[in-house]
């Protein structure tokens, strides 16, 4: 079982030289994967619910933001050799396609092919208005821009006709270096599992103790069998987020079935940084037998 570490990119304390810090410890420490997340805008005050809070608000406090997570990525990348960089989540409905085709292309051949693109279809309306895209059938444009990717990133000539996209006979390289590019699926509805299913190398879920894994693991067998697939194709990813982690946990986590388990970790400092990755040590180890 691996283990990873989530980090939120807060400001003010995702420093250049904290970030650097971040990407020689995971490296030295054995740690697999460095997740980011992101929002491009946050807002005092909104209607939308955060899943993952009982208030339905997002612990982010006023005067805060994320860094953008594939600028971040890119240079962790050049602070690392051998660690993998992931998104979880770039909220993919929100953006240009092809930019994050060239964007993810790009950042792929920089870290010779060490790229983890996770998506989401997100769940602030407030900020799909900022970017002036709809936020109805934002799980259907998701799809569709889940091809367009595919098809700059495999085809020599690309080409796209869609309900919400149309991409001319154009050429995009370099290529990445990896292919196909690892995708994993966020979310935890069951139009996330169908995504997976169909298009997904991996889910990756959030908040969700061990216990509450067999129902969507089987729900997802069902469907990747539909789809012609197996388990075996699929990284199960769980972020414990606000639910405890140690080694009995993660003990737990993988005989339930994640192969991976991604620690959130909120350093503010190079002290606090070294205090938090210490403590999981012992989840390192357990997960190791």
């Amino acid at each position: 079982m691996r283990v990873d570490l989530w980090i939120p990119t807060a400001t003010p304390f995702a420093t250049p030289e904290l970030l650097a810090l971040i990407g020689r410890e995971a490296e030295e420490r054995g740690f697999a994967t460095i997740w980011v997340g992101e929002h491009v805008v946050l807002f005092e005050e909104y209607a939308s619910s955060y899943p993952y809070a009982d208030d339905g608000k997002i612990p982010a406090p006023p005067g805060t933001g994320l860094l953008e997570p594939l600028s971040t990525l890119t240079f962790l990348a050049a602070h690392t050799s051998s660690v993998r960089l992931g998104t979880a989540m770039v909220l993919l409905p929100q953006r240009n396609p092809v930019y994050t085709a060239k964007e993810v292309s790009t950042l792929d051949w920089l870290s010779n092919g060490r790229v983890d693109l996770g998506i989401g279809v997100g769940w602030l309306e407030e900020e799909f208005r900022a970017v002036n895209v709809p936020w109805p059938r934002r799980g259907r444009r998701t799809d569709e821009y889940l091809d367009v990717l595919a098809t700059l990133w495999i085809d020599d000539t690309s080409s796209f006709e869609g309900e919400f996209y149309a991409l001319d006979p154009c050429q995009m390289f370099p290529k990445p270096v990896q292919s196909p590019v690892p995708i994993h699926i966020g979310g935890e509805s069951d139009a996330a599992l169908r995504r997976v299913a169909r298009a997904g190398h991996g889910w990756h879920t959030f908040n969700r103790p061990p216990e509450d894994l067999a129902g969507p693991l089987a729900r997802l067998d069902g469907l990747l069998g539909e789809e012609g697939r197996t388990r075996d194709e699929v990284t199960v990813t769980v972020c414990p987020y606000f639910q405890p982690l140690d080694a009995e946990v993660t003990a737990r986590y993988a005989e339930a079935g994640a192969d991976a388990v991604s620690a959130l970790v909120v350093p503010i400092d190079a002290d606090s940084l070294r205090a938090q990755l210490d403590a999981l040590i012992p989840v390192q180890e357990r997960a190791a037998r």
